[in-house]
């Protein structure tokens, strides 16, 4: 399955087996994170532990950790690379899901959030209905591909922080944060969620015949998004 199939049948999964996920497997699991492409202007660092070297296991064999700098735009950042991992581990049968409460025993400078990888049974959704999701309409004047892959982008609490501004060649994904969510989220994880609704941009735009030229972080200090340009 496809990167961009997977946004419309991905799942949060919490329930692991009780079986590895295959050496040959994790070394492309590991090389994807390496290998994908960052924001403009930054750089995160990926390690992949197995369980026993991380603390608060949640049954998963495996756990991907990012390490990146305490600002908006390498939150964002690690957002926008861990989800296309996400993806790619699901596109292949895995479970895979985003956990906050998971840490490296050792190393911990710097660690910003995980992924978890396992085999599951938990099956993947059967489509975009399956998904609890506010409507288009909410995060953008103009209901088209790239609108409904960001729409399905997973998020803290669920809280979908963001909206969509259309311009000639680009696209601007802003933090817009909703009630008391953009509160309680607002120092990193909302923008670790803005990066993930970047890479679900990223891959419409990339689906529907565009280049994607860049995608770069800006913020004044207050206000935060993320720029994709594409021709």
């Amino acid at each position: 399955m496809a990167l961009y199939e997977t946004i419309f049948t991905r799942r949060q999964v919490r329930n692991y087996l009780n079986s590895p996920v295959p050496k040959d497997r994790l070394d492309h699991i590991l090389a994807c994170a390496a290998e994908a492409e960052q924001l403009t202007g930054q750089h995160a660092d990926f390690k992949l532990l197995p369980a026993a070297e991380v603390s608060a296991n949640q049954g998963a064999s495996h756990y991907l950790l990012a390490f990146c700098d305490s600002s908006p735009s390498a939150y964002a950042n690690v957002g926008f690379v861990l989800q296309k991992v996400d993806l790619y581990v699901q596109s292949m049968g895995f479970g895979c899901g985003w956990f906050m409460n998971i840490k490296p025993k050792k190393e911990s400078e710097r660690f910003c959030i995980a992924l978890a990888i396992g085999n599951t049974d938990v099956p993947m959704r059967k489509g975009p209905d399956e998904f609890k999701r506010i409507a288009a309409s909410e995060i953008s004047r103009h209901d088209n591909p790239i609108t409904q892959a960001v729409r399905l982008a997973p998020s803290s609490l669920n809280s979908q922080p963001w909206n969509l501004a259309f311009k000639n060649g680009k696209i601007i994904i802003h933090d817009a944060g909703r009630g008391m969510k953009r509160i309680i989220l607002k120092n990193k994880l909302n923008k670790i969620d803005v990066g993930i609704a970047a890479r679900h941009a990223v891959l419409a735009l990339e689906n529907e015949g565009n280049k994607v030229l860049s995608a770069t972080p800006i913020t004044d200090g207050k206000e935060f998004s993320i720029e994709i340009s594409y021709s």
